[in-house]
């Protein structure tokens, strides 16, 4: 049986807010102290949650439950923590899944949903919710910017995508994500987001899109697909939400695609990179232009139906991890062993609808790329950070190589091929290892 991740939805057109948990009622918490709310609830999405009310309500659920750790994973540039919350209750889970919420500062929804559902998590006394824990640890970096958050910011404090920095990895708040990658290898990483509105061609309540970048392993591009066209959108519509796929016009008479205006296969954006390094990523984003009159009247109701969005679409993700880990499990470790084969060509360009031109893959890879000394000196932490196997100085000029043969394989040249778009230096090639 799967854990009843929902007791009821929220009403958009509610006067107060009274977000459900995620699997049982406050008077069946497993502590006495009643579970703590954040600032949207208590304001009844008239407000989002301050950053001091961030830490007071992530510190009541840490002391409350005996499943969730917290840690510090970075500090951004203007001092504030990068936490991350590890909830579970099992030693040897066999599923991981990363919740990324609100990258860019000014998309709030995302950060209130995984909020709360750190709590419910942590409260839960559901038979079937805490089984689900004890197969599987769900982390959740509850503001993966708050220098962003802070100032209402699509940017960090530096005026940098965080969403675009997970290749060259300058930021503090990518540093951090891919050291978590790293670390943790996620079989799932689900990156919450928002966007605002173009009716009447791109105006669902919610939009959804896997990995596209055509070096993502096949079996891990399906599950994501599966996750989102199986799960995630089902679930928003079952609760009366209208979806669509992310990045995609359609005509408003038939349904049909029109045109593409974002979403392509770019390896610096999180979910292209979370499917390079082999996880099941999936970019989801919440409407903020106001869908009723309602909504347009009062910014709470429009605030209330974002994060409800956003919690229906988790109810699918959690589904989706609960009857496919076996397939998960699967998908990922065939992509993690893959690169061991070194073997098939590297794309540098492309995406799953759109085939990459001719100059665009490497047919044929080197078997490695030599690093300078200064270039090593360069470029080394952020191949540590990500997770990239490199051997010992080469020879007497203590160059350094950086074998194709490991699991990062399709990551490695587009870390270091000049002819990468965002290569972090142009690395020697070698064909005789």
């Amino acid at each position: 049986m799967r854990p009843r991740l929902r007791t009821a939805l929220l009403s958009v057109t509610a006067t107060a807010l009274a977000l459900p948990l995620l699997t049982a009622p406050a008077s069946q918490a497993s502590s006495a102290t009643a579970p703590p709310r954040t600032g949207f609830e208590t304001s009844a999405g008239a407000r989002w949650t301050t950053q001091p009310e961030e830490q007071r309500f992530l510190a009541a659920v840490d002391r409350a439950s005996d499943r969730v750790a917290m840690s510090t994973i970075g500090t951004t540039k203007q001092g504030r923590p990068l936490q991350l919350v590890t909830i579970g209750t099992g030693r040897h889970t066999r599923t991981t899944v990363l919740l990324i919420c609100s990258q860019h500062g000014d998309e709030p929804s995302g950060r209130e949903a995984c909020l709360t559902t750190v709590r419910d998590l942590a409260y839960t006394r559901d038979a079937g919710t805490r089984r689900f824990l004890s197969r599987t640890t769900v982390l959740v970096v509850p503001t993966a910017n708050p220098d962003g958050r802070a100032a209402d910011t699509r940017t960090n404090a530096d005026g940098v995508d965080v969403n675009r920095d997970h290749i060259a990895l300058k930021t503090a708040e990518g540093r951090a994500l891919a050291a978590v990658l790293r670390d943790h290898r996620p079989d799932v990483v689900y990156d919450l987001h928002e966007y605002d509105a173009t009716p009447p061609y791109y105006d669902k309540a919610l939009l959804s899109l896997w990995p596209r970048n055509l070096n993502t392993h096949a079996r891990v591009h399906d599950e994501a697909h599966a996750l989102s066209e199986s799960y995630v959108r089902p679930a928003a519509e079952r609760a009366g939400f209208t979806s669509g796929v992310y990045g995609i016009w359609t005509d408003p008479a038939t349904g049909e695609p029109l045109k593409q205006v974002a979403g392509d296969g770019q390896e610096r954006i999180l979910r292209n990179t979370a499917g390079i390094k082999h996880s099941v990523g999936l970019l989801v984003e919440t409407r903020v232009t106001p869908l009723t009159d309602e909504e347009k009247r009062d910014t709470a109701v429009n605030n209330r139906r974002r994060v409800t969005t956003q919690l229906t679409a988790l109810d699918g993700l959690m589904r989706y991890v609960d009857e496919r880990r076996g397939r998960i499990e699967a998908a990922t470790t065939a992509a993690r062993l893959a690169g061991l084969g070194d073997r098939g060509p590297v794309h540098l360009g492309g995406a799953d609808n759109d085939p990459a031109e001719p100059a665009e893959v490497i047919q044929d890879p080197p078997c490695a790329y030599r690093l300078s000394p200064a270039q090593y000196a360069d470029v080394g932490d952020e191949l540590a950070l990500h997770g990239v196997r490199v051997t010992p100085p080469d020879g007497g000029d203590n160059s350094v190589r950086v074998p194709l043969r490991q699991s990062a394989r399709a990551l490695v040249p587009l870390l270091l091929d000049a002819r990468a778009a965002y290569h972090l230096t142009a690395g020697e090639p070698m064909t005789a290892c």
